[in-house]
């Protein structure tokens, strides 16, 4: 089944090239012309999209409001595309949540590498098949099903594989730096608060009222999941 990339873009003859490209590569689009179109859009389609390809300036909404939306229910991949070439910009956009940033103008070529990059890095982390548990916290691979007792945690897809990765290296502290290439795939100083951000977030939900919290801040440089943990194939 071919990806499906939501393409948010308010220049038309951008539309048809990158459309026509994209099609070409065997990727369904969708498209949205502005940005209240491409959060109807992303409402309508979330469960399907494996991909956005977001401008910056955009009628209605601007695509990082689209993206800040976004980023409080799901992890959907977010390529930034913009005229803008202010690295505060750049900064801005992937502190906000974009995985890539492309500055127009471009070579399709970069900009089809870059897809690649994030569709290979989402299947690589949905292809694990074993079973963690930590305590009396379970993660199932092959379910993408997280327990913590008896209770189901309801983990967006980031969230999920930081918890993944802490696991697999369950008494191992994680530094900052290490979370994020293995979690964002990327080696960007400037956000490196975004991990600690995402710390927040997963630990309100799998350590919130628990008398056994599972992750750890070490010496203020990383984090870590000290537990026994077991692996069942």
């Amino acid at each position: 089944m071919p990806e499906t990339i939501l393409l948010v873009e308010d220049e038309t003859s951008l539309i048809s090239y990158l459309k026509t490209e994209l099609e070409f590569e065997d990727y369904q689009v969708l498209i949205a012309r502005d940005g209240l179109a491409a959060w109807n859009q992303y409402q309508i389609h979330r469960d399907h999209l494996d991909l956005m390809i977001l401008d910056w300036m955009l009628p209605k909404l601007d695509g990082l409001e689209v993206m800040r939306r976004i980023r409080k229910h799901d992890d959907l991949p977010i390529i930034m595309m913009t005229a803008r070439d202010y690295i505060g910009d750049k900064v801005a956009g992937l502190d906000n949540g974009a995985d890539d940033y492309i500055t127009k103008p471009f070579e399709i070529e970069e900009l089809l590498a870059r897809i690649r990059v994030i569709i290979r890095r989402q299947n690589k982390q949905t292809q694990v098949l074993q079973k963690y548990q930590v305590a009396d916290l379970t993660l199932d691979t092959k379910a993408r099903q997280v327990m913590r007792g008896h209770q189901l945690v309801q983990l967006t897809q980031r969230e999920y594989n930081l918890l993944l990765t802490l696991l697999r290296h369950q008494d191992e502290v994680q530094t900052r730096d290490e979370l994020l290439n293995q979690v964002w795939g990327v080696n960007f100083d400037g956000q490196v608060n975004i991990v600690d951000v995402y710390i927040r977030y997963l630990r309100n939900k799998i350590d919130h009222a628990q008398s056994q919290p599972l992750i750890e801040t070490v010496r203020g440089v990383g984090y870590l999941i000290r537990s026994k943990q077991n692996e069942i194939e």
